[in-house]
């Protein structure tokens, strides 16, 4: 069954801690700002039990810009590169969340018969972001925080690495 949650700052269709997923997707178009960000985001935010990974539907190249924010709160994606789905090594997950329309559509197309839920998080693109680095990277912190706050409202108060 496939339901698609509402805008960012709607709360989804479950209340947040409702039904945690053993699995969790993040999907955008390549892998490399917006759906890795909410992956390491998310592994640390969840339960160890819950299994969260990311994909791209294209190919995509690191962005230094999402090394540089994340390092700003402790973290880091190590020697992780970006993948597209194809290249996932499972395709079940109980939670798909796209984090773009292009990503959105093809996560519909592809669990159209399969019952596992979409949820669409529209997230904007930082790397659409001029101006100067403080002005660039700023848009990338708040991509960051928007990820950030949506994984806890989405997830609730369990959240915390056992």
């Amino acid at each position: 069954m496939n339901s698609v949650a509402g805008a960012p700052d709607e709360p989804g269709t479950l209340s947040p801690g409702a039904g945690l997923p053993r699995s969790v997707l993040f999907v955008c178009g390549m892998n490399s700002v917006r759906s890795p960000m909410a992956e390491l985001l998310a592994r640390q935010a969840l339960a160890s039990t819950v299994y969260v990974a990311s994909a791209g539907v294209r190919a995509g190249e690191r962005d230094p810009f999402v090394d540089a924010v994340l390092a700003e709160q402790g973290l880091s994606l190590n020697d992780r590169q970006p993948r597209t789905l194809d290249d996932l090594e499972d395709d079940y997950f109980d939670l798909i969340i796209t984090l773009s329309p292009e990503a959105h559509h093809t996560a519909l197309e592809l669990t159209r018969s399969m019952a596992v839920d979409v949820e669409y998080w529209p997230t904007a693109d930082p790397t659409t972001a001029t101006g100067t680095r403080d002005q660039i990277l700023a848009a990338y912190r708040d991509v960051r925080q928007r990820l950030s706050e949506r994984i806890a409202r989405r997830f609730g108060p369990q959240t915390g690495a056992e």
